[in-house]
């Protein structure tokens, strides 16, 4: 009688089992997005940070219907520039988020104002130019001194569009503040590694001066003189990053208020 109900019980588990040793043939995600996030006026690429503090991409497949979920995120590299090389074949609608006009903009009960972000159909490599309105372009005055391993750097920030543009684009959007404008500080990101900012920075060093209600106002153009903090040790390479940011977060009520970059530059400690 064992012996039978044993027979039994190994002939389930095997018809059971059978999916298991089934062999997948679903293809290898083998597509690749690739490209640059650039300013619409200069077609320079948009700088800012490695990461979520970063430029977000996000992409849906289209291919599977209106209630599909979106690919997981991934970040722009510091230079602006985007690869994923394990995407499926399929119609994508791209989404950019960071620190420049929303490229997706709505009212605050969902009405939609625009959306300039593309649709694509991937199929091997595809290759995009995705043009924004940075908020700020940040850039050195010259190149930074060093003295007693204290390095003094001159930033200057200029708008990267205007107040008026910012506001058409922005305001109809509801719950306008004109505080959205202002900004908040400059950073100054020391490290040594070449890949210096908010993520790959020595607090030891680096530094930042902030600035409440419209104080900046007056300061926009001219060259701003921020130094490092501590003493960094002689005979060492080090890299550095300035970095600005507004009072205002993308995508609007995330709380992530995206930092533009200046470009790196290296500085030999004596």
């Amino acid at each position: 009688m064992k012996l039978k109900l044993y027979a039994v019980i190994g002939a389930v588990l095997m018809l059971s089992s059978c999916d298991v040793f089934k062999v997948d043939n679903y293809d290898e995600p083998d597509c690749t997005l690739q490209g640059t996030v650039v300013d619409a006026a200069t077609g320079a690429p948009v700088l800012t940070d490695q990461g979520s503090e970063g430029i977000r991409v996000r992409l849906t497949e289209l291919s599977w219907g209106d209630n599909v979920q979106h690919n997981p995120d991934f970040f722009c590299m510091s230079d602006g520039s985007f690869r994923n090389t394990k995407l499926f074949k399929g119609e994508y609608y791209c989404r950019f988020d960071g620190p420049f006009i929303p490229l997706v903009r709505e009212t605050s009960n969902g009405t939609p104002l625009a959306d300039e972000c593309p649709v694509i159909n991937l199929s091997g490599t595809k290759t995009l130019e995705i043009k924004v309105q940075p908020f700020l372009n940040v850039r050195f005055d010259g190149d930074p001194v060093v003295s007693n391993g204290v390095i003094k750097a001159k930033v200057v920030v200029d708008r990267g569009v205007s107040t008026d543009e910012f506001r058409s684009k922005i305001q109809p959007m509801g719950d306008w503040d004109e505080a959205y404008m202002n900004m908040t500080d400059i950073q100054l990101f020391v490290s040594y590694s070449p890949a210096v900012g908010y993520r790959a920075r020595d607090d030891r060093w680096s530094n930042k001066i902030e600035y409440s209600s419209d104080a900046f106002n007056d300061l926009f153009g001219k060259p701003v003189t921020i130094s490092s903090q501590g003493e960094i040790p002689s005979g060492r390479k080090v890299f550095v990053r300035a970095a600005a940011r507004i009072n205002y977060d993308t995508p609007r009520g995330s709380g992530t208020r995206r930092w533009n970059y200046s470009e790196p530059m290296e500085v030999m400690i004596p």
